[in-house]
C-alpha cells in the first residue's frame, strides 16, 4: 500500500532553507537538493519499513549525494516526515518535533 506523504510544517521549512542555502552557494544546487530529496521519498512511500529506526517509531532515510536525513514516522494512512535534516545537526532537533507530533490529534 502506498501511503500519502505529509510534511510537519517545521519539516517543510527545513527544506525550504536548505534549498536557499545551496542555491546561494551555486545557482541550479538548491534544485538538485530537491530532486535528491524527491526520489527518497519515492522510496520511503515505495518501501517505509526498509529504513532504520533511530528511536522509538521513528525512522530514518539517507538522502543521495547531500548529507541529509529524512526522519518521518509510518501512520495506517500516511507518513508523517518529522524534520529533514543535516546530518551533522544535533538530534534534538528531531526528538523534539517527535514528542510534539505525539501530542497532536490524528487529524492535524
Amino acid at each position: 500500500m502506498s501511503r500519502t506523504i505529509i510534511f510537519r510544517p517545521e519539516a517543510e521549512e527545513d527544506v525550504r532553507q536548505s534549498y536557499l542555502w545551496y542555491e546561494e552557494l551555486r545557482s541550479g544546487l538548491g534544485r538538485r537538493f530537491l530532486d535528491s530529496l524527491d526520489t527518497t521519498l519515492t522510496g520511503i512511500r515505495q518501501r517505509p519499513l526498509v529504513y532504520q529506526i533511530v528511536e522509538g517509531d521513528v525512522r530514518r532515510a539517507l538522502t543521495r549525494r547531500f548529507p541529509y536525513g529524512v526522519f518521518f514516522l509510518i501512520e495506517p494512512q500516511r507518513i508523517v516526515v518529522l524534520a529533514v535534516l543535516h546530518t551533522a545537526r544535533n538530534p534534538r532537533v528531531w526528538q523534539s518535533r517527535r514528542r510534539s507530533e505525539h501530542e497532536r490529534s490524528p487529524d492535524q
